[in-house]
């Protein structure tokens, strides 16, 4: 019998399952092709369990903590160390795979909460595992085998029958081809399964017990059977003709995923939102409780999705993310999904991948089924930005820090950014549209470059001093998913405004303005309607300064007053003494001011 799930083995558990998350997460990118073949799951995953590790009260998980930090986290019970645990996750849970994780989290700390401690059934470790896989399946509205859910029951009905959680896990992850439609035809096993049977492989090392060097899948062995001695089992050749997905499909193609956070203290309204959103698209999960959840959907109507939350309660942290074309599993989206994501860049995955090690021995490539592209590959090689700019000024900036730019103007004709990122003459580029509105172009010319042989990342900058956040963090000699991700994660820590005049009458959310008034806008939205620029303008860095922030980017339009930047700079120097500020001279026609705190 193992040890027991005792705090000392969570915290031993957190070191371990981000040591194998981070050496899996390219693989689980690469195989990424259900629900939406858009490559990131091994991303979500890390990035929601490295929340959840960051909350602990020790900060440090791994190494380097003193005697004292030790002590103080001891007199947490493990059921409050997970817990902290899964509301972080909540808070930071990107994605489906991340979502579906904090709540399996959240129910691994109502298992050990229930339970009778240190008497009782004696199988803390089996109600937790039960417990988070309830909780899982109870967040997911139409579950579907053949995914991590199905994982996590495996894990749970082996630690309840006294056996090994790990080995049934893997056991699970080599069979989900056979549960799957998309899968089998990928040849590839679940993404989100091969995550959380590194999670659990972690969970039952950090409990002191020996763990498989390579799953037990019962698959064929070797490359040419497409075995991974990495955890990443993918089925046979020739293997049998596997069942239909069995997931609800929306009628019509979803767009956008949506994620947001909801403040909401009726349970009773969170079931009604369930039952809203349900139509409106798929993959829908709803995790949290005690007034706090957090909703993922996949749908065609992002605003549809968001106003059904604003009914439901308090929704905020809203995240609106254009999907792959044709993400359903089909052979469209797994081809312009699943392309590699070898840990040296190398398309065909037979890179090194020795560095850094996880609770899995030996490690090898991923086996993958990818078509042919329609053109032969690129012929340079390294790595590019380009990035789309409203002005002069920022496309000299933009230039200046090695990215190659785009006109917002010239940027609507998918050719242009096609074009654009060729010209570059690179292997691998990442795009910023920096504008919501480009979302859909910038993910058409990313899937056209991808055809041609081009890994192109769409980073989701939705404004231009997004876009300069972005650009700020980009290192080149970094690896690709590694850049994008901190590229994706800059951007989305850069809170951003403008001030505009408009142009006629019209309704706003701040009610209704006339032709020459100024108006102040805070993420997109109009939040304040005055008659003079620097007054709104301090107005809206007032208001983006009051939720804190280290670094505030003005860009200056080509209409800007004279005085404009001095006034602000002496507005956060007066009131927020630890913010930096910096002046760029962007020259922008549409916008007086654009406006990032960081």
């Amino acid at each position: 019998m193992p040890p027991p799930l005792d705090t000392a083995a969570v915290r031993r558990w957190c070191a371990l399952g981000l040591e194998s998350l981070r050496a899996c997460s390219a693989r689980m990118d690469a195989i990424n092709v259900f629900p939406v073949a858009d490559g990131d799951t091994g991303t979500n995953l890390c990035l929601t369990f490295e929340a959840a590790v960051a909350a602990l009260p020790s900060g440090d998980t791994a190494t380097g903590n003193t005697a004292a930090e030790e002590a103080a986290t001891e007199e947490a019970t493990a059921a409050e160390v997970l817990r902290v645990m899964a509301r972080a996750a909540l808070l930071g849970a990107r994605g489906n795979s991340g979502t579906i994780l904090a709540e399996y989290l959240r129910g691994m700390a109502q298992g050990l909460t229930d339970g009778t401690g240190s008497g009782g059934d004696g199988q803390p470790l089996a109600r937790a595992l039960r417990c988070g896989a309830s909780a899982a399946y109870a967040a997911v509205a139409h579950p579907v085998e053949g995914t991590m859910l199905t994982v996590a029951v495996a894990a749970a009905d082996a630690a309840e029958a006294g056996g090994d959680p790990a080995a049934a896990a893997h056991e699970a992850l080599a069979a989900t081809p056979g549960r799957l439609a998309a899968l089998a035809r990928a040849g590839v096993v679940d993404a989100g399964g091969l995550g959380l049977t590194a999670l659990l492989t972690a969970l039952w090392a950090a409990l002191g017990q020996p763990v498989p060097e390579e799953p037990a899948t019962g698959a064929a062995t070797g490359a040419a059977a497409g075995a991974s001695v990495t955890g990443c089992p993918v089925p046979a050749p020739g293997a049998a003709a596997p069942p239909a997905d069995g997931s609800p499909q929306a009628p019509f193609p979803p767009q956008f995923e949506v994620m947001y956070l909801l403040e909401a203290e009726d349970p009773k309204a969170v079931g009604a939102l369930r039952a809203r959103l349900d139509p409106l698209g798929d993959s829908l999960v709803i995790g949290g409780g005690e007034g706090l959840w957090s909703v993922h959907i996949h749908v065609a109507d992002a605003g549809a999705a968001v106003e059904a939350g604003l009914a439901a309660g308090r929704p905020y942290r809203i995240r609106i993310t254009h999907l792959p074309t044709d993400g359903h599993g089909t052979k469209e989206g797994t081809e312009a999904g699943t392309e590699e994501r070898s840990r040296d860049g190398s398309r065909d995955g037979s890179g090194d991948d020795t560095g850094g090690g996880s609770v899995w021995g030996a490690r090898g490539a991923v086996r993958e089924e990818a078509v042919e592209p329609t053109a032969p590959g690129p012929a340079g090689r390294g790595r590019a930005v380009v990035a789309v700019v409203p002005g002069e000024g920022l496309a000299a900036l933009c230039r200046q820090a090695g990215a190659g730019v785009l006109q917002v103007s010239e940027a609507a004709r998918r050719d242009a950014l096609v074009a654009a990122v060729r010209a570059t003459g690179a292997a691998e580029v990442a795009l910023l549209p920096n504008d919501i509105e480009l979302h859909p172009v910038a993910a058409r010319a990313a899937d056209a470059v991808r055809a041609a042989g081009i890994r192109c990342a769409v980073i989701p900058t939705r404004a231009a001093v997004q876009g300069l956040a972005a650009l700020a963090v980009h290192q080149p000699d970094r690896r690709f998913d590694e850049d994008v991700v901190t590229m994706t994660s800059a951007a989305g820590a850069t809170r951003y405004g403008e001030v505009t005049v408009a142009e006629r009458q019209s309704w706003t959310t701040a009610g209704v303005c006339q032709a020459g008034d100024v108006l102040g806008l805070v993420e997109g939205d109009v939040a304040l309607i005055g008659n003079e620029t620097v007054r709104v303008a301090t107005d809206v860095l007032a208001r983006m300064l009051a939720a804190g922030g280290e670094l505030v980017t003005l860009v200056l339009g080509a209409d800007a007053p004279d005085g404009l930047a001095a006034a602000l700079e002496h507005h956060v120097r007066s009131c927020h003494l630890a913010v930096d500020t910096v002046v760029y001279e962007g020259r922008q026609q549409e916008a007086q001011l654009l406006i990032g705190v960081e």
